[in-house]
């Protein structure tokens, strides 16, 4: 799915306007229509919801919902935050609003705001997408103050405070248990430092005009179940192991053959035909025993071993050695096959990490936080690094596979893709080693680079979402989202 900027937004509902034809006050209409059916399918019909409307369209919206639910049995307090002038559909909703029962109230500056209990439910509908400077006076206060209170809170498209396409550190923000979005993510819910602030995020579909998405580019996207099932390639029935490729993994080290044997099960569970895993003899027993299927060399005669793998992928677990770091050297430069690069291979790679742009054959980097910006430095904030990502995915010719709840995927033709699977039970020793062996497995397939970045790390999350239901966010382990990877892979068959 595209993620489009405020702006864009903007012209899609005028263009919704236009084509349709439809007015705004109807699709503000249409848009409150679908707030309030959430808020009477997810919230507690006993519940006190006290609603928040700023000047402007968001706080129509708002009014526009107050008045839908006071025609049940909901009890509906509103306050209207006072200041400036009306938007002509906000006026027409408060016009709206006034002619029932529901009691509404202005807040100033001098006000004392009103109490707000812990069960109460806030409706936040004080500033949508168009904001462009931090709150300040009475807003800002009211804001701070419904943050103090323990009340589950629902905005309406975006907390309010918060900028849609760039970065709200240092502002006062409205602390959401819900975020009901219209029609897509905001470029905002897809990084860490607004979090705290998005809580979880509901996508409505109000029926903005098709031509306009259709026609309209962007270079940002969401990674969703129907782009996945697009990349997808169902086996043909008439194959072998050939097939689908052999990979070659350099992985594992005295006390981390786990990091090891996960990449390379994960590897075979991707449908990689076979794998090979490069170890020392010694520790050859410990992968043959915990994964027979797996085949391991201790052979250091590159050509020899390089021969007819369709993929190499380099780091979980490998031991931070001039030797290793010479081998990564000799990848860089001398493979010219599909080639990934994670974990302590990454901690290696800052000296050569320039010599990655002269590949022939792009690769694909999985660094997280900490990883990066020892790579690349470090940015103020993560709409900065995400640029940052792009450019260097750009200039290096490379996949930069930046980890977090939403993955990013920074590609060298500057396209940039989140992820919209996974969640927070996957922070956990050995995930990164999966994704490292999902990857490497559909690299081998013949899945092009792109491709076998944006399914298996789509793969790596539903896995794990899998892996939560059935083990517990807080229960779950690296092992259980490998066992999960064949109930993620059925799914793209079913839809």
């Amino acid at each position: 799915m595209k993620i489009f900027s405020s702006a864009q937004i903007r012209e899609w509902d005028q263009a919704t306007i236009s084509n349709e034809p439809v007015t705004s006050i109807d699709l503000m209409e249409r848009a409150a229509t679908k707030c309030a059916k959430w808020i009477n399918n997810n919230i507690e019909e006993n519940k006190q919801l006290i609603f928040f409307c700023g000047s402007g369209n968001n706080g129509g919206d708002g009014l526009a919902i107050a008045r839908m639910l006071a025609s049940g049995k909901r009890n509906i307090q509103v306050y209207v935050l006072k200041g400036t002038r009306l938007s002509a559909d906000c006026e027409i909703n408060l016009q709206r609003l006034q002619k029932t029962n529901v009691d509404i109230n202005e807040i100033a500056l001098t006000d004392t705001f009103p109490e707000i209990d812990e069960d109460d439910i806030v409706i936040d509908a004080l500033f949508g997408t168009g904001l462009n400077k931090p709150l300040e006076s009475t807003a800002q206060l009211l804001v701070q103050y419904i943050n103090q209170c323990e009340a589950r809170v629902i905005s309406i498209d975006i907390p309010s405070g918060m900028f849609a396409d760039v970065s709200s550190q240092g502002n006062t923000i409205i602390k959401a248990t819900h975020t009901l979005s219209f029609q897509g993510h905001k470029l905002a819910f897809m990084f860490a430092e607004n979090g705290e602030y998005t809580g979880s995020v509901s996508v409505l579909d109000i029926g903005l005009n098709k031509q306009y998405y259709e026609d309209t580019s962007t270079d940002i996207f969401t990674i969703d179940a129907a782009l996945a099932i697009s990349v997808f390639k169902p086996r043909k029935d008439f194959t072998h192991k050939y097939s689908f490729g052999h990979s070659l993994l350099y992985a594992g080290r005295k006390n981390m053959m786990g990091a090891a044997i996960l990449c390379a099960e994960s590897c075979l569970r991707s449908g990689a035909g076979l794998v090979t895993v490069h170890v020392k003899e010694e520790w050859m027993p410990i992968m043959q025993t915990a994964l027979p299927e797996a085949i391991c060399s201790a052979e250091n005669n590159t050509e020899a071993l390089w021969k007819k793998k369709a993929a190499i992928g380099i780091g979980p677990g490998l031991e931070i050695t001039e030797s290793n770091a010479a081998l990564l050297k000799q990848l860089v430069t001398g493979w010219d096959g599909q080639f990934l690069i994670d974990a302590s291979a990454l901690s290696l790679l800052e000296p050569y990490v320039d010599l990655i742009s002269k590949r022939k054959q792009p690769a694909v980097l999985t660094p997280h936080t900490g990883e990066f910006e020892k790579l690349f430095g470090e940015s103020n904030n993560d709409f900065n690094r995400m640029e940052l990502a792009l450019q260097k995915a750009a200039h290096l010719n490379c996949y930069i596979i930046l980890k977090g709840h939403h993955s990013l995927i920074a590609c060298p033709d500057g396209d940039c893709f989140f992820n919209t699977t996974g969640n927070s039970g996957m922070a956990t020793a050995g995930s990164g080693d999966v994704l490292t062996g999902i990857i490497t497995g559909l690299l081998s397939q013949g899945y092009n680079t792109k491709q076998a970045c944006l399914l298996g790390v789509y793969l790596h999350g539903l896995a794990g979402d899998f892996a939560a239901e059935t083990f517990s966010k807080e229960a779950m382990i690296a092992g259980d989202i490998v066992k999960q990877l064949g109930a993620g892979f059925k799914t793209l068959y079913l839809k």
